[in-house]
């Protein structure tokens, strides 16, 4: 009975974790990605952006403590291609993108664990508007996340995608200050269908899991120095909604989980910048979830690259 109740909690943990991380937290969107530049959409061109990094976290209840035998440690690379025209809307420059991850992750359970590898969510945007001054760069945008990830009914431990679509509005914004500060910051509110083949452990019946909406955001506070830039960056996730299995408000009684089983979260952590002569960007940081409450907690590291073609 113990496992059994450690695999419904991992199972209701799991649906709401992000694949482009491992199931990391919040949902397909992996939380941190936009830090630095984050309003500044790169001007007319093609781009490619990499996401590399690791993650390691616990499960964690409704009061913030950990779920004993549930934790996760993931590798994921995010691939991403991103196109700027010249087409002008209210003004602003018109373009799209797709990111497409690959996740290997490890997910323990009780006294077991599992590695899965393999294609995570993929994520579409046909709508990225972006405006610049001297100082300001904004920018708005609607992410559709695909339910493209390999995802098993009942089994936690070789689901890497979250088995749901979701619609995702985006503001983002910068400001650039002639002394070489940054401060950078990107709004999102995300919007998912229901998951309709959930089950908490293998050999019930599925049931329709509706995860709740969530208002999260990235954000990053930082000092350029000639082509190097020092800062502290990192992310706040906050549920909205409840989630619901058939209808019905989650409950404290399905897990350790409080009602609603409302997600929330606070990362920081350092972050290092460099730009090169071509326009090529380098981005190194560490996000430490400082405080979590239903759902994963732990720390992530990244390395992303910007690079023009």
């Amino acid at each position: 009975m113990e496992i059994r109740k450690i695999a419904a909690a991992v199972a209701l943990g799991v649906l709401a974790l992000g694949s482009a991380q491992a199931k990391e937290g919040g949902d397909q969107y992996p939380n941190g990605a936009e830090t630095w530049l984050a309003g500044a959409v790169p001007p007319p061109g093609n781009y490619f952006i990499n996401y590399f990094g690791y993650y390691s976290g616990d499960l964690v209840d409704g009061d913030g403590k950990r779920v004993r035998g549930a934790g996760v440690d993931a590798w994921f690379d995010a691939l991403r291609f991103v196109q700027t025209t010249e087409h002008k809307i209210l003004g602003a420059n018109w373009g799209w993108h797709v990111i497409v991850p690959l996740v290997h992750q490890d997910v323990s359970l009780g006294a077991g664990s599992k590695s899965k590898f393999g294609l995570g969510d993929i994520t579409i945007n046909p709508f990225i508007l972006s405006w610049h001054t001297k100082n300001w760069h904004w920018a708005l945008a609607l992410d559709i996340n695909l339910p493209t990830g390999t995802y098993k009914s009942g089994e936690p431990r070789e689901s890497i995608g979250a088995n749901y679509w979701s619609v995702e509005p985006i503001f983002a914004v910068t400001y650039m200050g002639d002394t070489g500060w940054e401060v950078s910051a990107k709004f999102m509110y995300n919007m998912k269908s229901e998951n309709k083949d959930f089950r908490p452990v293998v050999g019930v019946p599925k049931m329709d899991y509706q995860s709740g909406d969530e208002f999260h955001m990235d954000y990053l506070v930082g000092k350029r120095f000639g082509p190097w830039g020092v800062g502290l960056s990192g992310y706040y996730l906050k549920q909205t909604t409840n989630d619901e299995l058939d209808g019905r408000k989650i409950s404290s009684a399905f897990g350790p989980w409080s009602d609603g089983r409302k997600g929330e979260v606070f990362a920081i952590g350092p972050s290092v910048t460099y730009t090169t002569k071509n326009g090529m960007h380098f981005i190194a940081q560490w996000h430490h979830e400082a405080e979590a409450e239903n759902r994963f907690k732990g720390d992530k590291a990244w390395f992303k690259l910007i690079m023009p073609l």
